[in-house]
């Protein structure tokens, strides 16, 4: 089995929308003053790779608190999405896509995550592949960018509106392309949470 991280490292640099405040690692305490290292954290809660609850953008949405854990192990599968402005999926790869899978699109775009513009040039989902996995029944849909979608935000409420929760700002997705896997979400256990940062581990 191999098993890979599929998420962004976390630091003062991990990704954070526009207007929001960047997150702030620092020294609480350290071995050389108090006898142990502890750190002190800030961040918003959707910084990084993170999961979108519906509670994000839907009035009276499921939280996170809301999702028994189980429903963040599954399977999972990604579509090499490369060089597409919007995401399109196929009739032959939709046919593909099995009830509760989590679905990922690999778009190369995380290259980018330390580059200015990254929060304007990242490629969205269409509204038609959209509908086709809520039709699907998928669990979660996951990308490599920062978002999927721009305003008015209308594939967030697709999805949200739904109970799919959204993963941004995935990572590694190159090496896990097409593969069909296990995979385990791990998001902050965050209590009424709209969304929190998380690790994404695939295993093959």
């Amino acid at each position: 089995m191999k098993v890979f991280d599929l998420t962004l490292p976390f630091d003062e640099h991990s990704p954070v929308f526009p207007g929001a405040p960047n997150p702030k690692i620092s020294n609480l305490l350290t071995i050389e003053k108090n006898g142990f290292n502890e750190l002190i954290l800030s961040f918003p809660s959707h910084t990084g790779t993170h999961i979108d609850a519906p509670f994000h953008c839907i009035k009276n949405g499921k939280k996170l608190s809301d999702f028994d854990i189980s429903y963040f192990v599954g399977n999972a599968i990604v579509f090499d999405c490369k060089n597409q402005k919007e995401i399109l999926l196929s009739d032959s790869e939709l046919s593909i896509i099995k009830e509760d899978d989590f679905v990922f699109f690999n778009t190369g775009y995380s290259d980018n995550y330390l580059k200015p513009g990254y929060f304007s040039e990242y490629p969205v989902i269409s509204e038609k592949t959209a509908d086709a996995l809520v039709a699907k029944k998928v669990r979660v849909v996951g990308l490599d960018s920062p978002s999927p979608d721009k305003e008015p935000f209308k594939i967030h409420n697709i999805l949200l509106g739904k109970n799919i929760p959204i993963i941004e700002n995935l990572f590694n997705l190159s090496k896990v392309t097409i593969n069909r896997f296990k995979c385990i979400i791990s998001p902050l256990n965050i209590k009424n949470g709209d969304g929190a940062p998380c690790r994404v581990i695939a295993m093959l």
